[in-house]
């Protein structure tokens, strides 16, 4: 399938995961919920009819209901972007000095314009902000970052998401509960949160108890649920896999991610679909890749039935 990749960077984006989650999805006549959007790639590629998107970040909701209304669209954003590309180029400090201007301009008016700017400019794909809830990323230190070629492919990518947002999808800023409480029987709930031990930021912060709770809400809801975790990688398993999430369907993937502070932390990561229905593949199953411990490890593929064999999948995942 041909995936809609959208307009905002971010960190852990599920663009190589919408095929699995595709392959597992259920027929259904209810909403699709996100309680946590982050860039959307999976609202915009699964297309549901009606949906409800949600996310704690409002920058993130601005963003796309600015594109939904038609504020923010491939002619406006080309000329935002052209003109803030030539500033970036010409500033001083080689180019952090507008750089730093856009990030100031933001923390205080939250132009979406100005997010879209600083998701593309800033470090390493990051999106990361203080407990002041301001812009937290460094520059890219590329002032020709916004070539012809760049802001191009940025605006198609604008236009696509614009082509498949509906009119009738509600973007919601609260919290993960009140959008999961608000399932009902026939809705599917898609949760993509933060990674526990992996990453945390003002908007993002991610601890065992939001775990625990965001488990004990799908435990409980009338809706089926698809859930996106970190299984495993080379060197540790999440520890709630075991503590939390072993009583659900599990299946996984290896994912590679391009992004992170330091070079050492891209690399693959084994990934986990949680979910709480009979998928239309077939029986529960899950994926184990064995890992060696030197960098030119291979994947070992089985398939083990979660339920029957938990140890020899922990064990695979810390070897």
């Amino acid at each position: 399938m041909k995936i809609i990749v959208p307009p905002i960077k971010s960190q852990g984006i599920k663009t190589k995961l919408v095929p699995a989650i595709a392959s597992i999805l259920p027929e259904y006549e209810g909403r699709w919920i996100e309680p946590f959007l982050g860039t959307g790639v999976v609202a915009f590629n699964v297309r549901p009819e009606n949906a409800v998107l949600n996310d704690i970040n409002p920058h993130i909701i601005r963003f796309y209901r600015a594109i939904q209304e038609g504020v923010i669209n491939k002619y406006t954003v080309r000329e935002y972007l052209e003109r803030a590309g030539a500033k970036l180029v010409s500033a001083g400090d080689n180019g952090y000095d507008y750089f730093r201007e856009v990030r100031d301009r933001f923390n205080e008016y939250h132009d979406p314009l100005d997010f879209l700017f600083l998701s593309r400019a800033g470090f390493n794909g990051m999106m990361r902000f203080n407990k002041k809830g301001q812009w937290n990323v460094p520059f890219c230190k590329k002032p020709g970052r916004f070539s012809k070629s760049y802001i191009t492919k940025i605006v198609n990518q604008v236009d696509a998401v614009s082509k498949v947002i509906k009119p009738q999808w509600i973007f919601t800023c609260s919290s993960f509960e009140a959008s999961i409480e608000a399932a009902g029987a026939g809705d599917i709930v898609y949760c993509d949160p933060p990674y526990f031990g992996r990453y945390t930021d003002y908007f993002n912060s991610w601890t065992e108890e939001d775990e625990t709770k965001l488990q004990q809400l799908l435990l409980t809801t009338k809706a089926r649920f698809i859930l996106s975790t970190w299984y495993g990688n080379s060197h540790r398993m999440n520890p709630m896999i075991d503590q939390v999430w072993k009583g659900f369907n599990i299946t996984t993937k290896e994912h590679f991610y391009h992004t992170g502070g330091k070079l050492e932390n891209r690399n693959s990561m084994i990934e986990a679909l949680v979910y709480n229905y009979d998928a239309p593949s077939g029986p529960k199953k899950t994926e184990v890749f064995a890992y060696k411990n030197d960098t030119s490890r291979k994947n070992d593929n089985e398939q083990l039935t979660i339920f029957e064999h938990l140890e020899n999948v922990t064990a695979a995942v810390r070897g």
